[in-house]
């Protein structure tokens, strides 16, 4: 480190942990009380950081969603029947509790989640209280939703969500849901589920009736029991494709809706004329944000090949200064992989691309001794051939491709079997409208990337899945 780096470097400065108090069990939360599952079976929540347990949770079989089905159906009728102002009143109560313990719930997302405290205090808390406050403005104005006069909701509502925004996840799912007059039965991620397990608590806080919300955390198998109940009437799932693919062939032939949030391989464009700084910070933000394991990050860079020397030589001195370690660290950048399963799929797909022939640079730095971690790296010399480029990576790693035309960079963008996101960098408004009109994509992003809020639509084509979650949109899905 030279003399000018220790002159500016950073103290810690850790958030604490007191304000988060973590039980050492959870039970299901069904019909409005916590209980054990029936057969008993429980499983460990991980900290990623460290490897610590922090609990031990219930884990939901066949006949603890069989439980819950059946209580949120029984809730159903009476939640359906109140006036759409009295559902928002509680949409509202509990958008108010969670910004009341926003610091408590950040805490705990970070702790069991392994991204950085600045990522889950100063981006996901808010969201996830925004999303509350939005459809709870919706509640009592759904006939002029453009769904026709008098729309009724569909019924019990079966959601499964990942473990990237585990609490942001549930906010997206549960809030239109409710707003619109629906029970929920929700699965969080085996490796997330404590968030979840504390709305719980949440909802029992605000008054919210019995069965209308009920989590089951546990794994693939609750899931897949949760999807083919025949009493579930709408299926909500955001995950890997694999996954989303399993879900569509399960639910065809029924009358379920069904709606499917699934992989990404966003193109985060540049072109000669785009301000590099700016560019720069937006690429770093498009795919380290939450270690790049976000389904709409910009893990491919294209750039045009005037400039591609200029702006890699900025990137790799800006991911230089990115640091890497403690994720309660309000000064940490790079937090920890998810999951021991997840740094290998990361690993073994960053080792493709050497194997293939790219250029692999990593930011220096030094990676804890315990937890998950794996050092911020970008490839160059990739082309559409390589696996990097093709298959979603889901962490810290970008592809960077080039591009000489406008024409060339929109078919290289659009050359995935995916269809989430993109972003365009230019001071040019007439190129941003022309290119995002040709870009395939369900969301692009112009001279930023990865912004997100609860009046837009959010929601990708092709493999990236059908539906939008956010906004007036995202209501349709969970009304007849």
């Amino acid at each position: 480190m030279t003399a000018e780096h220790k002159l500016f470097a950073y103290a810690p400065a850790p958030e604490s942990r007191s304000v988060v108090d973590i039980a050492p069990s959870y039970g299901l939360f069904v019909d409005g009380e916590f209980a054990e599952a029936a057969d008993g079976k429980v499983f460990k929540s991980v900290a990623p950081a460290t490897e610590e347990v922090l609990s031990e949770v219930a884990r939901a079989g066949e006949a603890d969603v069989e439980r819950a089905v059946a209580a949120a159906r029984r809730a159903f009728t009476s939640w359906s029947a109140l006036p759409g102002a009295e559902r928002g009143k509680y949409l509202f109560r509990i958008a108010r509790i969670i910004q009341e313990r926003s610091r408590e719930l950040a805490v705990l997302e970070t702790l069991d989640n392994g991204k950085p405290i600045r990522e889950t205090r100063d981006a996901d808390l808010p969201l996830v209280a925004a999303h509350f406050f939005y459809y709870a403005g919706w509640a009592d104005k759904l006939g002029y939703a453009g769904f026709g006069p008098e729309p009724k909701p569909l019924g019990v509502a079966g959601q499964v969500i990942p473990w990237n925004f585990p609490l942001l996840m549930l906010a997206w799912k549960i809030a239109p849901a409710l707003a619109c007059g629906n029970t929920v039965v929700l699965k969080p991620a085996e490796t997330t589920p404590l968030s979840a397990l504390f709305f719980a608590d949440i909802c029992r806080q605000a008054g919210l009736p019995r069965g209308v919300v009920n989590i089951l955390p546990g794994y693939g198998d609750a899931g897949a029991a949760l999807v083919a109940h025949p009493d579930v009437d709408k299926v909500a799932f955001t995950g890997s494709t694999a996954v989303g693919k399993e879900i569509a062939r399960s639910v065809a032939g029924t009358d379920k809706r069904l709606t499917l949030e699934l992989g990404g391989k966003g193109a985060n464009i540049v072109f000669d004329d785009a301000p590099v700084d700016q560019a720069v910070e937006g690429i770093v933000g498009g795919i380290f944000f939450n270690q790049g394991q976000v389904c709409c990050a910009g893990s491919r860079l294209l750039v045009q090949e005037s400039v591609a020397d200029e702006l890699l030589e900025s990137l790799k001195r800006r991911l230089s200064t990115l640091r890497l370690g403690d994720p309660l660290d309000k000064n940490t950048d790079i937090g920890a992989i998810n999951s021991p399963e997840q740094l290998a799929r990361i690993t073994e797909l960053a080792d493709a691309g050497d194997a293939e022939g790219a250029q692999r640079w990593t930011a220096p730095c030094e990676l804890p001794g315990s937890g998950y971690w794996f050092a911020p790296t970008l490839f160059t010399g990739v082309t559409q051939v390589h696996r990097i480029a093709r298959e979603e990576i889901f962490g810290p790693v970008l592809s960077v491709l080039t591009f000489r035309t406008p024409a060339e960079a929109v078919a290289k963008a659009n050359n995935t079997p995916y269809g989430l996101s993109a972003g365009v960098w230019t001071e040019k408004g007439s190129r941003i409208l022309a290119v995002a009109d040709r870009l395939r994509a369900g969301v692009v992003w112009a001279n930023t990337f990865n912004k997100f809020d609860p009046t837009s639509p959010f929601g990708g084509y092709k493999e990236s899945g059908f539906g939008r979650e956010g906004g007036r949109h995202g209501l349709e899905a969970y009304l007849r």
